[in-house]
């Protein structure tokens, strides 16, 4: 026949502890801190909109992307000159159902925000729609640009799209902006675009 069962093992009191226990606690606290801290070293806070550290992110050289495409679109892309601390990230081409195609370059923003430009030979509601999906978008009246008449949509919660024609050869072209820039960044992408030179 065994014996009664052992009685678990007690807690020992914080008298009992050693030095050695408790560097070994303020240990695991500094390595959850500095977990911590480096997590919170990647984000900022913005109050004029998000950011985004541009020295993680890939550069795309946008004027030999834009003349590589231009051949394949069958439209005139524009190449934007943009200022000084702009600089592209990525480019693409899409299909749209309706017809046509649309050319995205994205932009990083001297202060770290992002602007997408897209050049389309579509009508403004299917470039729209490229955008929104299914969602329908109010106007919201006209922007000028350097004498250039941009169309602003969406709602003061989102972010703004604008959209423009352009001449495109034999039929005109459309370009979008949007993004999470603000408005004098807006308008230095809407300039550059479209003045740009042709890119075919």
């Amino acid at each position: 026949m065994s014996g009664p069962d052992p009685a678990p093992p007690s807690k020992p009191s914080r008298s009992a502890m050693s030095v050695r226990d408790m560097l070994v606690a303020i240990g695991v606290l500094v390595l959850i801190v500095g977990g911590l801290a480096g997590l919170a070293r990647a984000c900022t806070f913005s109050p004029t909109g998000p950011t985004i550290d541009s020295s993680r992110l890939p550069v795309v050289d946008a004027p030999a992307e834009l003349r590589r495409l231009a051949p394949v679109v069958g439209f005139q892309l524009r190449v934007p000159a943009l200022p000084a601390g702009w600089r592209a990230n990525s480019s693409g081409l899409d299909r749209v159902e309706s017809g046509g195609k649309v050319v995205r370059v994205g932009f990083l923003t001297p202060d770290g925000r992002y602007l997408r430009l897209l050049q389309a030979d579509t009508t403004e509601e299917a470039l729209l729609a490229v955008e929104t999906g299914a969602e329908a978008v109010p106007g919201q009246g006209v922007v000028d640009v350097d004498g250039q008449q941009w169309v602003r949509y969406g709602t003061r919660s989102e972010e703004p799209i604008w959209i423009t024609e352009v001449a495109g050869g034999s039929k005109p072209i459309r370009m979008l902006i949007t993004g999470s820039g603000n408005e004098a960044e807006y308008r230095t992408l809407a300039a550059a675009a479209a003045s740009g030179s042709l890119a075919g």
